[in-house]
């Protein structure tokens, strides 16, 4: 009853726009102050692989293990799509555009900065991003996802009834 509320209630369509358009500054700001600020991942990420150890650790094993093994040999490929991830999950949200996706891919950032153990507001952005991807289409009703997604659609079923035609014809 509370997910079909919040995937079809006009209201609440108005609610997760203003939610979105936070989150979405949040990303943008956050990104293109690591684009302007000289942000390099490699010291984040020794940062997070020392915060393993101790008798309480912050970071556990397995994620300081993949830290180390993957993420810090490509700390410049991290680098890089820590600063355009979070610039374009930022412009995405504010715009309402592919926003389910965009917002998939900004709590998977929240949670890898959590694993590493930063917390900051990390949290209190996976539980509004919830909420975006729980509403689905609704989130981005009130943006540029209400012309997108139905164009998409369309041409999806265009395509779909080609390829019928198609194989109707090699029968």
């Amino acid at each position: 009853m509370f997910v079909e509320f919040l995937r079809s209630n006009k209201i609440v369509a108005g609610l997760l726009a203003i939610i979105r358009i936070y989150l979405g500054y949040q990303w943008m700001t956050a990104g293109w102050g690591k684009m302007t600020g000289g942000f390099e991942a490699r010291g984040f990420l020794q940062g997070a692989i020392e915060k393993a150890s101790g008798d309480h650790p912050a970071v556990q094993g397995w994620w300081a293990a993949f830290l180390e093994k993957v993420a810090l040999p490509g700390a410049d490929l991290f680098t890089f799509l820590v600063m355009w991830g979070e610039l374009l999950v930022g412009i995405a949200l504010i715009l309402g555009v592919f926003t389910n996706f965009a917002a998939l891919m900004g709590i998977i950032m929240n949670f890898a900065f959590v694993f590493s153990g930063t917390v900051s507001t990390n949290g209190q952005m996976i539980l509004l991003t919830a909420f975006l991807l729980v509403a689905g289409y609704n989130a981005g009703k009130f943006g540029l996802d209400r012309f997108v997604i139905p164009f998409l659609r369309h041409k999806v079923m265009e395509r779909k009834n080609r390829l019928k035609g198609v194989i109707a014809e090699a029968h």
